[in-house]
């Protein structure tokens, strides 16, 4: 009994728990207010960032920019006038260097600087004495060689004479031999002689006509060898006395002469000063004939010819000019031409600059735009198109051609009657649409 009485508590009690469980309610959290703003204000985020993400993708970039402070241009349909605004600066069309031919020391100035010389005056004079003595040198040298020259010649002459004198002699004898000979042989037919005496004579006259014969032979070698002998004496003796000139003449060149008639210039030397062999002393223009030194443009190398004609503004009046030189080397961007003037006009001066205009082709009907500042930043490749409503600008890719000082010649990308922003783009470098306002 006892134990059933236990099982049936341990049950009590197991019910009683069982039952106190169902006195339990489940409590629900509840979000705090401000995880709502923040949930709010990451959505709004989220929209402004597809806002801008569709209006790159659909307008690229934009900038929006007061209209009054942009150029913009009308495209037109007009005449091209193909040709580029230059500046000359007038130069003499001929000048003579002065250069010291030999170096010394100033002892003379006769001429002042800038004035006008006639050619071959003398305008300054220096003294060398180093000079001095190797030319007195030269000189005794030379006049040594001349007098050995001279020597051998009499001494060639001399032997020509004794050869003549030898064939003289042993002409003689043969024809004294041929007489006595014909002499002794009458003698001989009567036996008035002896045979040996005759035998003697022939052998004697043999012996005389052998040795002319030798005489002659050795007189004709001796005459060509000495006729080249002469010959190289000859030229020897001339090639010293040219030797003497020149030493003479490095003598005269220590007197400066003005090498053409014109106008000195640079001529600063005084007396006393060293002047460097080869230095140069100033130089001398021709004051009537000008040229126009003009530098040009590198991107205009391909399109600058000989002869090609141009117009200089001298005086309210146009002169026309053309093209006589290019220079091909390119410096700083820029490559030399020198032009000369059809006709020559009066009152230039040395220095002076001319404004020019260079034609590069014939005038030609073409759609154009006005030449800008915009030129710079896009290389003609691109430009700012205005809408029908000038609300806006858009980037449109162009193709541009030939410009000169007011246009350029449009080739491609844009139509007659379409405006374009043609001031500056510094501040719209990689924007694609700029929003036009009057505010």
């Amino acid at each position: 009994m006892a134990k059933v009485s236990k099982i049936s508590e341990n049950r009590s009690d197991a019910s009683i728990s069982i039952s106190g469980q169902g006195m339990d309610r489940q409590v629900t959290r509840k979000t705090p207010p401000w995880r709502y703003a923040g949930f709010g204000s990451l959505a709004l985020l989220l929209l402004a960032f597809a806002w801008w993400f569709v209006d790159t993708l659909m307008g690229g970039r934009s900038l929006s920019v007061n209209s009054l402070r942009v150029t913009i241009s009308d495209v037109t349909v007009g005449t091209f006038e193909d040709f580029i605004p230059l500046r000359g600066r007038l130069m003499p069309r001929s000048t003579v260097f002065l250069d010291a031919i030999e170096g010394g020391r100033v002892d003379q100035v006769l001429v002042e600087d800038g004035a006008m010389v006639e050619a071959g005056e003398l305008i300054a004079v220096l003294s060398n004495s180093n000079l001095q003595l190797v030319v007195l040198g030269r000189e005794a040298e030379v006049t040594e060689q001349l007098n050995f020259l001279r020597t051998i010649e009499l001494q060639l002459e001399q032997n020509r004479l004794s050869h003549k004198k030898n064939l003289v002699e042993i002409d003689y004898q043969i024809v004294r031999l041929e007489r006595s000979l014909n002499r002794q042989r009458s003698l001989a037919s009567e036996n008035l002689i002896s045979q040996s005496t005759i035998e003697e004579l022939e052998d004697e006259l043999k012996y005389y006509r052998d040795r002319r014969e030798v005489t002659l032979e050795s007189q004709a070698t001796d005459a060509r060898m000495q006729e080249q002998q002469m010959e190289q004496l000859r030229t020897a003796g001339k090639q010293l006395e040219e030797s003497l000139a020149l030493a003479r003449q490095n003598l005269e060149d220590l007197n400066i002469r003005a090498p053409i008639a014109g106008k000195l210039s640079g001529f600063n030397i005084e007396v006393g000063q060293s002047i460097e062999r080869g230095g140069r002393l100033g130089q001398i223009d021709d004051p009537e004939q000008y040229k126009l030194n003009v530098r040009i443009d590198e991107f205009y190398l391909g399109r600058v010819d000989l002869q090609q004609s141009a117009t200089a503004e001298h005086k309210s009046r146009d002169l026309a000019v053309n093209v006589s030189k290019i220079y091909p080397q390119v410096k700083d961007g820029q490559f030399d031409v020198d032009m000369l003037f059809e006709q020559q006009p009066e009152d230039l001066r040395r220095g002076q600059t001319l404004q020019l205009k260079l034609t590069l082709g014939d005038n030609t009907d073409a759609l154009l735009i006005p030449n800008g500042s915009f030129y710079q930043e896009t290389g003609g490749n691109w430009i700012f198109v205005v809408s029908p409503d000038g609300s806006e600008a858009v980037k449109r890719p162009v193709r541009l051609g030939r410009r000169n000082t007011d246009f350029i010649e449009v080739l491609d990308g844009l139509e007659a009657g379409e405006k374009v922003i043609t001031s500056p783009y510094t501040s719209y470098s990689g924007l694609d649409r700029l929003v036009l306002d009057e505010a």
